[in-house]
């Protein structure tokens, strides 16, 4: 039988900690060329609606360890509103108010489809993780305050990861928008009980603390480089959100993975705003990434971490993976199955007596 799970089945079957652990081992076997990552593929078509485009992105890979093999699938309205003068990248949930991302598992030994579940829960759960495993590693052991620039989806995994690799006794808050960052501060002081300051600017959050998590949809730079102090740990998710003069302070540098490893952009008379693709253009020349290690690297001892209490540590947590579902896609199906989660399917829907 195929199981079909909710976003609030995922939610419930993925614990931040068992997400971390089951994305450090699959990295580990990443680094070692046990474990596969597949294409990254994104077609760009123009839409109905003014001013957007239509995605139609695809990503996979494997865990041979976890006998377990991912697709996500997302089919996206992109849009560039403007929020107090910067640009973001927006997506629309344009599908009756709600956004359509779906991941397929599949059983390595027989092939058959494992399970079938909406991606949204596990799309910031995925990024948290591996934010928290680069922390885990290269922030300072007694790490306990961190400023969060963000405070929006992706934010609230950022806030787990970090609280279940350190001792964190307060978190300070940014975002441009005062009502969403106080509401943040409120739902994230609930969840992970421990102290969520919100601050008026990004500069007041960074002063003083030992973690900065970038994790906004901002076009323009949301952190500084002069802001940054000694022996601090600076992690981004965005390219856009970093001041590129980062790359020169930082003592020591980690990329997720290189570009390279495989990722493919086709476009029908559809294109992003030329000033947002100059600018990815021109901070992916002022990092010169080819020449930075990568999160496996780190994970291996292949590479060293933190040299000193004194050096500032950056981890540059770009370029997603498909093989980050099949990581996730493991904890999840076991304890989805184990707790009785979603609904049972005939897999017989799903496969064919006749040859592929």
């Amino acid at each position: 039988m195929t199981l079909l799970l909710s976003n609030e089945d995922v939610e419930r079957a993925l614990p931040m900690r068992e997400c971390l652990e089951a994305m450090e081992i699959a990295y580990r076997d990443l680094g070692l060329k046990e474990g596969a990552n597949g294409l990254r593929s994104e077609v760009l078509t123009p839409t109905a609606r003014g001013g957007a485009l239509y995605s139609l992105l695809t990503m996979s890979g494997v865990v041979p360890r976890f006998k377990i093999a991912a697709v996500r699938i997302d089919s996206d309205i992109l849009t560039w509103p403007s929020l107090g003068g910067v640009a973001r990248r927006v997506k629309v949930p344009a599908a009756d108010g709600r956004y359509v991302g779906l991941v397929l598992l599949f059983d390595t030994h027989t092939g058959e489809p494992l399970a079938i579940y909406p991606d949204g829960v596990v799309q910031r759960m995925r990024v948290g993780a591996v934010t928290g495993l680069a922390a885990k590693y290269l922030a300072r052991a007694e790490a306990q305050e961190v400023a969060l620039i963000g405070a929006g989806f992706q934010a609230g995994a950022q806030a787990m990861a970090i609280a279940a690799v350190r001792n964190v006794k307060r978190i300070r808050c940014f975002s441009p928008d005062r009502q969403k960052r106080e509401s943040f501060a409120r739902e994230i002081e609930s969840k992970l009980g421990l102290e969520v300051v919100p601050c008026d600017s990004a500069r007041e959050a960074v002063k003083g603390v030992d973690i900065v998590l970038c994790a906004t949809n901002s076009m323009e730079p949301a952190l500084m480089a002069d802001w940054l102090e000694a022996g601090q740990h600076v992690s981004s998710i965005s390219r856009l959100e970093l001041d590129p003069d980062i790359i020169a302070k930082a003592n020591v540098i980690f990329l997720h993975v290189h570009e390279v490893h495989g990722k493919s952009i086709r476009t029908a008379g559809a294109y992003p705003p030329k000033d947002v693709e100059d600018k990815r253009a021109a901070l992916g020349a002022k990092i010169a990434q080819a020449g930075w290690p990568e999160l496996p690297d780190l994970l291996l001892d292949k590479v060293p971490g933190r040299g000193s209490d004194r050096d500032i540590t950056l981890f540059l947590n770009y370029t997603g993976l498909g093989y980050q579902f099949a990581a996730t896609g493991h904890v999840i199906y076991k304890n989805a199955r184990e707790a009785g989660l979603g609904r049972e399917l005939d897999t017989s829907l799903f496969t064919s007596a006749l040859p592929s």
